[in-house]
């Protein structure tokens, strides 16, 4: 307890458990949401593509990456929206044909452009986020709270509009509900919240961030609001609890937290069975 006291007085662990809770309540709040629409990978399909708009924006040295990171990824979550809806190219499909293309470019072009002498330890940091939680500044860490606070507050106000896509989306548009274009917002929103969770699992885990605490909530609750509420919860507390045992542990930080939330999941599994 001492010792975590003593590393609780330096600022990048307090910047890392301000980000960390941030990213964790957007992702479980929108989680719910994917994983009801049954478009849970589309997660992992934006981080791919975001790993592959990261390796360009390090290759052009862009001092601030977001300007590159954000755009390409959002406009990659539109167009995973609009392939999805042709019958040519159903909506698995067009995520599995982008995700690999993105991550496979992404790879090339870090191994022709990069000059770091230690390729393979990049490319592990960025893929996993073994350490850039805990290297953030204070713009990264202004910056994350102000797209995480926008985040929660398009929820907030759009959660009746959220709530009729999400469970019955024809029924909304017979009532005049446009649809299509809170889907879009859907898509564009979940592209912003993997850009900035990134630097707190890694590329390739950002989609446990979004899909294991509403699948542990569902365990528990039936209502939406209440599996809502219950994920925001459950995913706050385990991405708190692995920051902290990523740091007494000396233990890669994405990792953690992964492996804290799967285990929360199946405790949550076995209190839903007894139930």
């Amino acid at each position: 307890m001492s010792q975590l006291i003593e590393y609780l007085q330096y600022p990048f662990v307090i910047y890392a458990l301000v980000v960390g809770v941030l990213i964790a309540l957007c992702s479980s709040l929108f989680g719910v949401t994917l994983v009801l629409k049954r478009f849970s990978f589309i997660g992992d399909g934006l981080s791919h593509v975001a790993f592959g708009a990261l390796a360009v924006a390090g290759v052009l040295k862009l001092a601030n990456q977001m300007i590159l990171i954000l755009p390409v990824t959002a406009l990659c979550a539109v167009l995973l929206l609009k392939t999805g809806q042709n019958t040519k190219i159903k909506g698995d499909a067009a995520l599995a044909m982008i995700s690999v293309a993105a991550l496979a470019f992404g790879y090339l072009i870090m191994n022709v452009f990069s000059t770091s002498s230690n390729l393979s330890g990049d490319v592990c940091t960025t893929l996993f986020g073994s350490t850039s939680i805990l290297t953030l500044t204070m713009q990264d860490v202004v910056m994350s709270m102000v797209l995480s606070i926008v985040v929660i507050i398009i929820f907030i106000l759009m959660y009746n509009r959220l709530f009729a896509v999400t469970f019955d989306e024809d029924f909304a548009k017979a009532t005049g509900l446009r649809a299509e274009l809170y889907n879009l917002m859907i898509a564009i929103v979940i592209a912003v919240i993997i850009v900035i969770a990134m630097s707190l699992v890694g590329a390739l885990l950002i989609s446990a961030l979004v899909v294991f605490p509403a699948l542990s909530a569902m365990r528990l609750y039936s209502s939406f609001k209440s599996v809502t509420i219950c994920a925001a919860i459950l995913s706050v507390i385990c991405t708190f609890a692995g920051i902290i045992i990523s740091i007494m542990a000396g233990t890669p930080v994405g990792a953690t937290i992964v492996a804290v939330q799967a285990l929360v999941f199946g405790i949550c599994a076995l209190l839903g069975k007894i139930r």
